[in-house]
């Protein structure tokens, strides 16, 4: 029997032991688990939306940058046809300078030439009348003889 009191004092000290774990460690040991399965499973659903906005993160980075990139080439083709518009402005600017240029030197050329021409006709018809003058023998009167002058400087113009 003394086996049995002592078994049985051993179950009940067992039964009290369960029973002031239960009370007094199990509740608050349970929820330290539970709050720390809380944490963890928070901690994990941060990493995943991290993860997930680290990669909408990527996504708009990546299409900013080919957005970026396709505006660039479209500035680089402005700025080259602007380029090539310029340097077409500048050949005719100058293609039409020279051909203002050229056109008062040709009608430069030609008053010259003009001008050459008449004084040349009125030194001829000077030394034809100094000419005609030595031949005859006498003096010859310009504007006596101007209508035979006038004709002489007609002639010598048509040639």
């Amino acid at each position: 029997m003394n086996i049995n009191i002592t078994l049985l004092a051993q179950v009940l000290a067992f039964l009290i032991l369960i029973w002031l774990v239960s009370r007094l460690l199990w509740k608050p040991m349970i929820e330290a688990l539970e709050a720390r399965r809380k944490r963890i499973a928070e901690g994990l659903a941060a990493a995943e939306q991290g993860k997930q906005d680290l990669e909408k993160a990527k996504e708009a980075a990546e299409e900013e940058l080919s957005r970026s990139r396709m505006r660039a080439g479209e500035i680089i083709a402005q700025a080259e046809k602007r380029a090539t518009e310029i340097k077409e402005e500048a050949k005719l600017k100058a293609r039409e300078e020279a051909d203002n240029i050229r056109r008062s030197a040709e009608s430069d050329i030609s008053r010259r030439t003009q001008e050459a021409r008449e004084q040349l006709r009125h030194e001829v018809s000077h030394l034809a009348v100094l000419g005609a003058a030595q031949v005859l023998g006498k003096e010859v009167d310009a504007q006596a003889h101007g209508e035979a002058l006038r004709e002489l400087e007609t002639k010598m113009q048509s040639d």
